[in-house]
């Protein structure tokens, strides 16, 4: 939904601000010619940039920009320069259809990076099979995501794996005994949740209880009553970053001094725009997910240090993801261009998809690579919070 001119400036806007720019294409130079005719190869951007998940969407469109404005800068792919179409679906599943459609048939883009949350991705995935259409998810984490066709892909691990990843922890660390508290209708809360507490009890971990909540709740203080009555060693909130910011300082209000577990949703619940939770309160929260600005390797330094050049603040996972999942749609179109296919054809799209198979990418967010899906072979992060609130790896979780 946005012009493909001064990038960097509206990207650093606020999400009022981007909604507001109104459904264009890039350049004028739309259509259904794949890509090239112009000398560019046309990709999409796609996701919330407006509404409740705007944080989410925006982040990943600003990684996935970064990387495909360094990629041109650096000559493009083949000599042909990357040509973005960005839309805001405003979180909403009819609007990534649309604006998928729109992608396709007006712009002809040869590759989609997003949709980036679970039921507007699960529409465009469903979508895009006819078209073979690749699409890389920067963080749509629910299962079903890609299944329906061999186009579809994510940057990300999947909600089943970073339930295993954090129940695996709870044991290593050895708590005996864990609650949950987790918002239903929500695939992805359910999902973690579900998966959390299957390998919890193979583990050896009794699971005190479950209790929940619905959207738009703000007092969750029956809840933790009912879950500090079971004792628990732990209490694991696989929700998003500011409904854990609340549940963590009402329980902590209540006198509940021990830890908290989570996973990818926590990602900016301190140091961001606002923070959903006190410093002091954080302690004992342990979440995991694939990116940190606190890692030490060389690649994520040089990726901060871009990030915040190009946009004035500090990457969350988000952005690391949306950088990711440009890079890994990069590789699939360098295969193709390199096999001289006419852009947009259906061995050009299948050569993409080959590509992205055959081709291991040095992330951000670590080694990404496919084997018999398109979910990825990657490592995950454990993360914690110092006494001022600021992120600290606290574990690599391995493949």
């Amino acid at each position: 939904m946005f012009e493909n001119i001064s990038r960097r400036q509206f990207v650093s806007g606020s999400a009022a601000a981007v909604a507001a720019l109104g459904l264009v294409g890039c350049g004028g130079n739309g259509g259904n010619g794949g890509g090239s005719d112009d000398g560019t190869i046309k990709v999409g951007i796609m996701g919330p940039h407006s509404g409740d998940n705007a944080q989410y969407g925006l982040a990943c469109l600003n990684g996935a920009q970064l990387y495909f404005d360094q990629l041109n800068a650096d000559g493009g792919i083949n000599g042909k320069e990357i040509k973005t179409f960005v839309y805001d679906e405003k979180g909403d599943a009819t609007e990534a259809v649309n604006a998928y459609n729109s992608l396709v048939q007006n712009d002809g883009v040869t590759g989609i990076v997003g949709d980036v949350t679970t039921i507007p991705s699960i529409a465009v995935a469903q979508a895009s099979v006819a078209d073979n259409m690749p699409c890389v998810t920067p963080s749509a984490t629910a299962a079903d995501v890609v299944t329906y066709g061999t186009n579809t892909f994510r940057a990300c691990v999947t909600d089943p794996v970073q339930g295993v990843v954090m129940a695996e922890f709870a044991a290593k660390q050895g708590y005996k005994n864990v609650a949950t508290l987790y918002k239903t209708g929500d695939d992805y809360n359910e999902g973690v949740n579900k998966a959390f507490c299957e390998e919890a009890e193979s583990q050896g971990i009794t699971i005190t209880t479950q209790e929940s909540y619905s959207d738009g709740d703000v007092d969750f203080n029956t809840q933790i009553t009912n879950i500090l009555a079971t004792n628990p060693d732990a209490i694991l909130l696989p929700n998003y970053y500011n409904e854990d910011g609340m549940i963590v300082t009402q329980a902590r209000q209540q006198g509940y001094d021990k830890v908290f577990l989570g996973v990818d949703g926590w990602s900016g619940i301190y140091g961001g725009s606002e923070n959903y939770a006190d410093a002091a309160d954080l302690h004992d929260c342990y979440y995991c997910c694939a990116f940190s600005a606190s890692n030490e390797s060389e690649i994520t330094k040089q990726f901060i240090e871009d990030y915040e050049a190009a946009y004035s603040e500090t990457p969350t996972n988000f952005c690391a993801l949306g950088y990711d999942a440009a890079m890994v749609l990069a590789g699939g179109l360098t295969a193709a261009e390199e096999a001289g296919l006419e852009a947009g054809s259906d061995d050009y799209k299948q050569a993409v998809i080959d590509g992205i198979f055959a081709n291991t990418v040095d992330g951000v967010t670590g080694s990404i690579s496919y084997e018999d899906n398109g979910d990825p072979v990657k490592s995950s992060l454990i993360i914690t919070f110092a006494e001022d609130g600021s992120e600290v790896t606290f574990d690599t979780i391995e493949a």
